[in-house]
């Protein structure tokens, strides 16, 4: 399966915006986006371009499916499933995109990045429900639990990623019992509860057009 190989720390200097796509390396002075708050590529005298309208939604539409580290396509196959849901467009895609298997290990902390946790859910470390899991995108329901397998539990990337994480990474509409290494999506989430920066409405209008 296609993949982005490329270094993810231009990602964020692209977007201007830190994406915490390389763990606790992001919120440290190594950051990349500390150290060069410019775009990668060349730069030019200093001159700044005015942005068009579409500019501002593709870059936003970039953002977002770069936070989450989906292909162009898997992200627009969200997008069409997230217009059929009832609500608001906008706020029914990040619901989604926040409910994957993937991000949801990520949330709950037993993973410090959406790449490790992808990796981690590749190689079957997690139950869902009971049943081995290996499908990142797998979308989660309210109910569903997400547990650390049994032969997995001493993993050290684990642990170690649910010792960084801390008190300040709890989301409402999760419930992490780090004894037993277990989680349960509680409730579909919020908007206000998302921690994703992000305005989706750009994004929206940026694909009806």
């Amino acid at each position: 399966m296609a993949r982005y190989t490329q270094p993810v720390c231009k990602l964020c200097r692209r977007e201007n915006q830190k994406l915490f796509l390389k763990g606790s390396r992001c919120s440290s002075a190594k950051c990349a986006l500390e150290r060069r708050a410019y775009p990668p590529g060349h730069r030019d005298s200093g001159r700044r371009r005015k942005v068009s309208e579409y500019g501002l939604q593709l870059r936003e539409k970039q953002k977002v499916r770069r936070t989450y580290g989906l292909l162009e396509q898997q992200f627009f196959l969200n997008y069409l499933r997230a217009t059929s849901m009832r609500g608001i467009t906008g706020e029914n895609l990040l619901s989604l995109l926040e409910r994957r298997l993937d991000n949801v290990v990520y949330r709950l902390g037993f993973a410090p990045s959406r790449a490790t946790a992808r990796q981690l859910v590749h190689h079957r470390h997690f139950l869902v429900n009971g049943k081995v899991t290996n499908i990142p995108s797998f979308i989660l329901r309210p109910g569903d639990t997400v547990v650390v397998r049994e032969k997995s539990r001493k993993l050290d990337i684990i642990h170690s990623a649910l010792k960084d994480a801390g008190p300040g990474t709890d989301i409402p509409w999760l419930r992490l019992d780090k004894v037993h290494l277990e989680g349960e999506l509680l409730e579909m989430p919020k908007r206000a509860d998302i921690p994703t920066v992000a305005q989706e409405q750009q994004i929206v209008e940026l694909y009806s057009k």
